[in-house]
């Protein structure tokens, strides 16, 4: 069912119609009956007129009286002798002498006649009609009043279908206010006039609102407990580790183990922060216009001590491009793509980075030189925790596995497309990102 209103449309007619057939049905054979009965009558009554009439007797043959050729008259005395007749009748009785109404037939058609017995001058007068006339005659009258039925069966479908219109009118204004809704705002629908049966209905979606707002909201405080509660520690734990390698010059491997794990619990931390902040609901309501190329140029700048720490080589080209988007979640995916680079990229190594614009939108692309993944790890280097490790590499690298789930979950948000090849350097990966230049919400 694709519309509540031509399906109702459709019952409400298909009922009248049944409706209306039936009646006009049982109407119609009474119509006929009635009619038919009036033509009866008229029978009577042209019998009775012509018996009001003095006739001489004489011969048949000279006394033949012209009428239509669906009518019929004959007067016959009581001896049975032909009186007169119209030119239409022929010289033999169409009826036995018995007062009453008979179908003979006659010429090639049924006939319905009346016999009228005459007693002030002893005759039998016999007039008569053909059936097919009569019928024909009582069907035009009848269909003359059925006929406009159906014209208003038409009226009423469109009368109806405006009424269905104007009773979905208040469905139609919660749509439109449910549509009109930015992803943020969970506010309580409110509708003036509105009908008993949907008060219920906007009741439990305003229900719902609530119960949803009070989740964000938990999600908000969890989020920002965690930042507190988890981020202090950590960073308290490496400042630690710092002042007693810069006290007592630790560096032995137990204590680069333990460096290593506590900057692991910081990345992990940071990037399930960094997920949730990229929630679809806070994209879609922050979307603004930015300038891809000077993001990236500025990511870069503020990242550069990485880059440089390694003496690797990162460039940036291209031009000034304008998208629509959300600021933290682009600087969050081109920092996991630049990051990525730099820890696979060896030292010494290039990371380039092209940003131009394309007949469909903005296309992004950063490639290194570093060992590369096989084509068939493409898909599942997407995956939440999943980290693919190169047999033939002898590199330990820190990471928890989400910062390229972050990226996807990013381009899925914005209705981008992104697409990983080999490097042009020969080894390596290539990352390539389309960002259409609208972000439909």
């Amino acid at each position: 069912m694709k519309s509540i209103r031509l399906y109702l449309l459709l019952i409400l007619v298909a009922t009248l119609i049944l409706v209306m057939f039936v009646s006009l049905l049982k109407g119609y054979q009474s119509s006929i009956e009635t009619a038919q009965g009036l033509f009866d009558e008229r029978l009577v009554n042209t019998a009775e007129l012509i018996a009001s009439t003095h006739v001489a007797q004489t011969t048949a043959d000279s006394a033949q009286r012209p009428t239509s050729d669906y009518l019929f008259f004959q007067i016959w005395d009581a001896n049975g002798q032909l009186l007169t007749r119209s030119d239409t009748a022929p010289h033999i009785a169409l009826s036995r002498f018995e007062k009453g109404f008979y179908d003979v037939n006659f010429k090639g058609f049924r006939w319905h006649n009346y016999v009228y017995p005459d007693p002030q001058f002893q005759r039998w007068i016999i007039v008569g009609e053909r059936s097919d006339v009569r019928s024909s005659m009582a069907e035009d009258i009848v269909l003359a009043t059925i006929l406009p039925a159906f014209f208003g069966i038409v009226i009423a479908a469109i009368l109806i279908w405006w009424l269905i219109g104007t009773g979905l009118k208040p469905l139609k204004n919660l749509s439109r206010q449910l549509a009109s809704k930015q992803a943020d705002d969970l506010r309580p629908i409110e509708l003036a006039d509105l009908p008993k049966e949907m008060n219920q209905l906007v009741k439990i979606i305003n229900q719902l609102f609530w119960r949803l707002d009070q989740s964000f909201q938990r999600e908000q405080r969890f989020a920002a407990d965690a930042a507190h509660e988890l981020r202090t520690p950590i960073s308290a734990l490496q400042i630690h580790l710092h002042n007693l390698r810069q006290t007592y010059g630790v560096n032995t491997e137990d204590w680069q183990l333990m460096q290593a794990a506590v900057d692991r619990m910081g990345h992990l931390v940071n990037q399930i922060l960094m997920l949730y902040r990229t929630a679809p609901e806070q994209i879609a309501a922050k979307a603004e216009s930015i300038d891809l190329y000077k993001l990236t140029s500025d990511v870069i700048a503020r990242d550069y001590q990485q880059f440089d720490k390694r003496q690797q080589h990162i460039e940036l080209i291209g031009d000034s491009v304008i998208i629509q988007g959300h600021m933290f979640a682009l600087e969050t995916l081109l920092q996991n793509l630049l990051n990525n680079a730099s820890k696979y990229a060896p030292t010494n190594g290039h990371i380039v980075i092209h940003v131009h614009q394309t007949e469909k939108g903005v296309r992004l692309t950063v490639e290194d030189d570093g060992p590369g993944i096989p084509p068939d790890q493409y898909e599942r280097i997407f995956d939440r925790f999943y980290r693919y490790q190169n047999e033939n590499s002898d590199l330990q690298l820190p990471g928890c596995g989400l910062g390229l789930a972050i990226v996807r979950h990013i381009i899925d948000m914005h209705h981008a497309d992104i697409k990983l090849t080999q490097s042009t350097f020969g080894s390596g990966l290539k990352v390539v990102i389309d960002f259409p230049v609208a972000f439909n919400t």
